[in-house]
């Protein structure tokens, strides 16, 4: 578990897409509000810069790649720098690559169950899928201007996982910002820019 609890930080989570309210709101109200707007997106693009912070370094782990969701099940997250590395969903089939995607290798969901549950984990949030979602996770808002999501894991996560925090922007068109705590106090932040809804995306970048 802490091998798939590493990838998913790594990988980071998936865009997430609110509307805020100018009222304090229950929260299904605010859920319902990321489910009616997740409805309307078709595709997301978005630069990332990942910062790693370990309790035994004073500086973070910084490394870039970009991001790539369409509609219903193609993924693509890529790590441009310092290292390449990445994943491409199509369905039930994807590649993965390391150093270079000219040397990928071919996975299928079903025969690799690793990938598998990053794959469930990413889709569940480019859905919106909150049914799923809370059968996994305690889900509390903490904030409202800009939208904040806190999550708790309800399953076993082999010590690793600790919480979820999901920042949206300022006007909930987009996610900006995600951290991934660790019970050992170490934490991941995943900051997005540069964010394209609904863009055009070639067919071979999955």
């Amino acid at each position: 578990m802490r091998r798939i609890g590493s990838l998913l930080a790594a990988l980071g989570l998936v865009l997430l897409f609110a509307q805020a309210g100018h009222a304090s709101k229950s929260e299904d109200q605010v859920l319902a509000q990321l489910e009616a707007v997740s409805a309307g997106v078709r595709t997301l693009s978005s630069d990332f810069t990942q910062e790693k912070y370990l309790a035994v370094f004073k500086d973070a782990l910084v490394s870039r790649g970009r991001f790539y969701y369409s509609k219903p099940d193609k993924l693509r997250w890529e790590l441009t720098s310092p290292v390449v590395a990445g994943f491409a969903l199509n369905g039930a089939s994807g590649r993965r690559w390391r150093d270079s995607e000219k040397r990928s290798e071919s996975f299928e969901l079903d025969r690799d169950p690793v990938m598998k549950i990053v794959a469930e984990q990413l889709l569940a949030w480019a859905r919106a899928d909150f049914p799923w979602l809370k059968a996994h996770y305690r889900i509390a808002i903490a904030g409202e201007k800009p939208v904040r999501l806190r999550l708790t894991p309800l399953f076993e996560t082999g010590g690793f996982l600790d919480h979820l925090e999901i920042r949206f922007s300022a006007d909930g068109s987009h996610v900006q910002q995600v951290e991934v705590h660790e019970k050992d106090g170490d934490s991941t932040r995943i900051r997005f820019r540069n964010t394209v809804v609904n863009g055009p995306l070639a067919d071979d970048l999955f």
